[in-house]
């Protein structure tokens, strides 16, 4: 296993780029199945969520080639094996293969995600979704089998507004027989952006992006091309870390209204921030204001943007409260930067930070988000070097992550444990 050594206390300054959105490919991916015909997709993040997804799609028969970050995915052999475990096991986003598979074939075996494991998420929603349309769900030792004869559109309202299950939904609703209509839907850009794949395939949905979607049904889906939007919580991640730093970073190849809320409260606490038409420019500065912050469904603040909020909080002079609404027990991050000085405590949903400088310790990342966390405090530490276990959960979302930082004039290598 790998470790990252990073030697903090450097400004970060210059321009990164921001690959395509590690929330979107993992659905995408997936997606492509649905057609009968080849699907291309560009601007595809190299994590490795999404090598794991091209050998589950080429041990279903699937052609898969990858040359740098497009991906062309040839469904048309593609046969419903049968996925308890293997595999599936390695990534939370797997669940997706449920309404790719039922929507193809009327059948899907799944064994239950894996992934991050900050909190129990439950695929309840998505069970009765798949329900509404028709299909039957059972749990055969630990897997979950779907089958229907023949999908029909329903109307389904969710009791959370839940990505995974909007997503779900709308992909085995996409081949369903009639007109499917998700009420109480998710509204992150990820859903317009699988919408909008659907519906260069052949499929007719409207109104992603709000909490009513439509979909109606269609026989075959086609092969096409298309490009994955910029990856918002990457792109926060190196807002906060430039802030963090009191660096001077232009974040480029991003949509800057998906970032609305994460450059309000960076504003608040007294950051510069400068908006352009696809990028945006983050000059920190020496003093920070404490300040409040909710992490919500969207266009609320990200809960996936929350552990590296949190370092950015020891930074602020004086009492921040953050807390989490939609995973309220998501603080794995906390203990580890209290290793490094960090002044906080969780009470329920919230954590309270009290500002002050960080020091170089050994931490571990304890899933994807965490790890960022532990990152961004890195860089901060004036004196020594602090070293990450647990790399493999910061490769499921930050592709180039070395060499981006290392650009920003970062002092960052990775090593093998046994170094």
């Amino acid at each position: 296993m790998e470790k990252l050594m990073i030697r903090g206390g450097r400004p970060l300054r210059g321009t990164v780029q921001i690959s395509g959105a590690k929330n979107s490919a993992v659905a995408l991916v997936p997606a492509a199945i649905l057609a009968e015909t080849e699907v291309v997709l560009d601007n595809l993040p190299q994590i490795s969520d999404v090598a794991v997804y091209s050998d589950i799609l080429q041990d279903l028969g699937a052609k898969v080639e990858r040359n740098g970050d497009t991906m062309k995915i040839d469904p048309s052999r593609l046969i419903p094996k049968p996925m308890p475990n293997g595999k599936v096991k390695l990534l939370r986003a797997s669940y997706y293969l449920m309404g790719a598979m039922l929507g193809r074939f009327g059948e899907a075996i799944i064994g239950l995600p894996g992934g991050c494991n900050f909190e129990p998420r439950p695929i309840d929603q998505h069970i009765k979704g798949f329900e509404a349309l028709g299909a039957t769900v059972t749990n055969e030792h630990g897997a979950i089998r779907i089958t229907a004869k023949q999908l029909r559109g329903a109307k389904i309202y969710l009791d959370v507004a839940s990505v995974g299950a909007t997503i779900n939904i709308m992909l085995a609703a996409s081949r369903a027989k009639g007109s499917t209509i998700i009420e109480n839907a998710a509204k992150e850009p990820e859903i317009i952006d699988v919408a909008t794949l659907l519906n260069a395939m052949g499929a007719t949905i409207k109104g992603a992006g709000t909490e009513t979607i439509r979909i109606e049904g269609v026989d075959r889906l086609h092969g096409c091309r298309h490009s994955i939007i910029p990856d918002r919580i990457q792109a926060g991640t190196y807002m906060i870390a430039a802030a963090a730093t009191r660096g001077d970073v232009l974040i480029d190849n991003i949509i800057p209204k998906h970032m609305e809320a994460i450059t309000a409260k960076l504003e608040e606490m007294g950051v510069e921030v400068h908006e352009m038409d696809e990028s945006i420019r983050i000059v920190g500065g020496p003093h920070y204001t404490a300040i409040d912050v909710k992490a919500l469904v969207y266009p609320g603040f990200a809960t996936d943007l929350q552990s590296p909020m949190t370092t950015l909080l020891t930074q602020a002079k004086g009492v921040s409260i953050l807390t989490d609404y939609v995973y309220g027990t998501r603080f794995k991050h906390v203990p580890e930067l209290a290793r490094m000085g960090a002044n906080i405590r969780v009470e329920g949903r919230s954590a309270i930070i009290e500002g002050g400088k960080l020091n170089a310790a050994k931490v571990k990342a304890a899933d994807l988000r965490a790890g960022a966390a532990l990152v961004v405090a890195a860089l901060t530490v004036e004196d020594g070097v602090t070293e990450i276990t647990g790399v493999e959960y910061i490769d499921r979302g930050y592709d180039h992550l070395v060499e981006n930082l290392s650009r920003l004039g970062a002092e960052v290598w990775r090593v093998n444990d046994s170094e």
